[in-house]
């Protein structure tokens, strides 16, 4: 299900105080109560919330939670940005993928192609194409994170190692305008730069709101960046590193070449 902008925003409400009143959210809104109600109704059916007398309180676990709410928020530009990013990956080739929604909505665009080699640390990933005409879908071996099939850890940096793949595709938590990828789990991040290490065509796909974000660990900068496909014309200073360094920028609402008849 994808969120709207106003459900999304609630969502936000709800992480920083932990509950929410029907009344606040319709004066700050200006909608009516039933709106709002309703509103409280699918976030609660999506488990995102609970119902309490008068709103809705946040729901435990927080970080499988916040998973699962990541993947509703911005559905409709991540699905377009996965759509772009699968269309410059041809039949045939290896491709590596991290752990990240948005790498998963590339998986779900690439469902369509033929004799793909594909190695993630994302078990997602294997589930969304295990049926697919893939030749091969190899999951990285290391440690699980049950709250969003993440693997990571020293094993996973080594099995990585072991291949080379002609492309990768990887998402990030954060953009910092002056060109700096980013993300919060120093482990994601040492498995991000061994795929970009160990591939010859570098993708990342993030949406607009990353650009919002502050995170602590540095993936890599754009300038070790092949191609990033987002969904709105990022900063100025970032665009002007990004040209600076030869990354092309593919933003979504304007690209039109990307079209599944285009796959090689």
């Amino acid at each position: 299900m994808q969120l709207t902008d106003r459900q999304e925003k609630i969502l936000a409400r709800l992480r920083n105080d932990g509950e929410v009143r029907v009344d606040t959210l319709s004066s700050e809104f200006n909608m009516t109560s039933q709106t709002i109600r309703r509103d409280l109704g699918e976030l609660c059916t999506l488990g995102f919330a609970a119902r309490v007398r008068g709103g809705a309180k946040q729901l435990s676990p927080v970080a499988n939670r916040e998973y699962r709410e990541r993947r509703c928020m911005h559905a409709k530009e991540k699905q377009e940005i996965g759509r772009i990013a699968a269309s410059l990956i041809p039949n045939g080739c290896s491709i590596m993928l991290n752990i990240g929604t948005t790498t998963e909505r590339v998986a779900t665009a690439l469902a369509q192609h033929k004799n793909l080699q594909v190695v993630t640390n994302n078990a997602n990933i294997i589930n969304i194409l295990i049926g697919s005409a893939a030749r091969e879908l190899i999951l990285v071996g290391g440690t699980v994170r049950p709250s969003d099939g993440a693997i990571f850890g020293e094993d996973a940096v080594e099995f990585i190692s072991r291949y080379k793949a002609e492309y990768a595709v990887i998402g990030a938590s954060a953009l910092d305008t002056d060109g700096a990828i980013l993300d919060f789990d120093s482990r994601e991040v040492s498995v991000a730069r061994a795929i970009l290490r160990n591939s010859r065509t570098r993708i990342l796909v993030c949406d607009h709101s990353k650009f919002g974000q502050i995170a602590p660990v540095r993936i890599c900068d754009i300038d070790d960046i092949d191609i990033m496909v987002t969904d709105t014309e990022p900063p100025e200073q970032f665009i002007e590193k990004a040209n600076w360094s030869g990354t092309e920028l593919l933003i979504a609402e304007n690209d039109v070449r990307a079209d599944e008849s285009d796959i090689k």
